[in-house]
């Protein structure tokens, strides 16, 4: 049956936690806003009991989650079924697959950078799923791919990746919306208290928690002792974890703090002194964006991913990854108030190009 108003299919049965579900709303609340008397829209959610959301109406699919041959079976036979009973006028995908469906306009949001990870021994022999989890993500992004009228992703490196890649010239760039006055407020560091770093992320071997490990470990042996250093790990959540805690539980000055809830991640960013992201794979560098609403320094990866995601801001200093070396002299650096922070200015992102969800729902809507 026709609908009576244009209809809209945001498909994000995969998304039920954290970071992703905190964009997943943010692109349905602002749908909803801007465009929810207009078009009849339709979520498919894991768990509609996440969501209170006017204007629109939500399906559960709570058992994709159970395996991927579940998931693949939604993406390539349910959502063909379904697609021919909702006839969308628009259907998008939250979560990087192209599903087969009958549509007048398809879309994709791309968003997992793990496709254009690099092989590395040491690292899968910590994370044995890393490579084979890579191969499948090159192979399931372009299944269907030149299907969506528009594939969306968060920066322009990843852009010309998808370009190069999978031969399409259909890629939107499209900014991640974050709430940046839910920060507590700073918390400044007493007199004769250490200098606080901080990283928020989850123990995998592309992360660079070792790096900063061996960092401390480097200054710890100099004689550098008046700071220190927390980390979302408590070192028994993964492989690489535990080899962490091995190899540097010994260290005074570091806090295995364990995986914490948002909440306690921004009093965390309220805490620091100086946010370090030395993350070698990433779409968006999302704490780097939270931890700017700080307005404190930041020490990151001098990989384009960084780049794009600190974006204009007054202090923030770049280490090469292939020289480790350079994130000691800079954490020493800021320990001691040295001038190793500058600001950083953002290039301009050619078009198509959205700031916000608002601005990218209307170029996927545009006649």
């Amino acid at each position: 049956m026709q609908p009576s108003k244009k209809r809209i299919v945001v498909s994000g049965v995969n998304i039920i936690s954290l970071g992703p579900l905190a964009v997943f709303k943010d692109a349905l609340h602002s749908l909803a806003a801007d465009f929810g008397h207009d078009y009849e829209i339709i979520a498919l959610v894991h768990d509609r009991s996440l969501f209170n959301i006017p204007h629109i109406q939500f399906i559960d699919f709570p058992h994709i989650k159970s395996s991927w041959l579940s998931r693949i079976r939604f993406e390539y036979w349910t959502c063909r079924r379904l697609s021919r009973q909702l006839h969308a006028f628009l259907w998008f995908a939250m979560h990087d697959m192209s599903p087969f469906v009958t549509a007048q306009r398809q879309a994709v949001y791309c968003h997992n950078a793990v496709s254009v990870n690099e092989f590395r021994w040491n690292e899968i022999k910590h994370d044995y799923k890393l490579g084979a989890f890579t191969l499948f993500y090159r192979f399931l992004y372009g299944i269907h791919i030149k299907a969506n009228r528009f594939v969306v992703v968060q920066q322009d490196w990843f852009r010309q990746h998808f370009q190069q890649h999978y031969g399409i010239q259909n890629v939107v760039v499209a900014r991640p919306s974050v709430d940046k006055h839910s920060l507590p407020p700073n918390v400044p560091r007493a007199p004769g208290q250490p200098y606080r770093f901080f990283y928020a992320s989850y123990p995998r071997p592309f992360k660079g928690m070792g790096l900063i490990l061996q960092s401390a470990r480097d200054l710890w042996n100099s004689g550098v002792r008046d700071f220190q250093i927390g980390l979302t790990t408590d070192g028994t959540e993964t492989r690489y974890a535990r080899m962490l805690k091995q190899r540097f539980g010994d260290l005074p000055m570091v806090q295995w703090l364990g995986l914490l809830p948002r909440s306690e991640v921004l009093e965390h960013y309220a805490k620091a002194d100086c946010l370090i992201f030395p993350s070698r794979l990433e779409s968006w560098g999302m704490p780097i964006t939270e931890f700017q609403a700080t307005g404190k320094p930041i020490i990151t990866v001098d990989l384009p991913y960084a780049r794009e995601t600190v974006g204009d801001y007054p202090a923030a200093a770049f280490f090469n990854l292939d020289r480790p070396a350079e994130l000691t002299t800079l954490m020493q650096g800021a320990i001691a108030g040295q001038p190793v922070f500058h600001p950083a200015t953002a290039q301009p992102v050619p078009a198509p190009f959205a700031r916000n969800w608002s601005e990218l729902w209307r170029i996927l809507l545009a006649p």
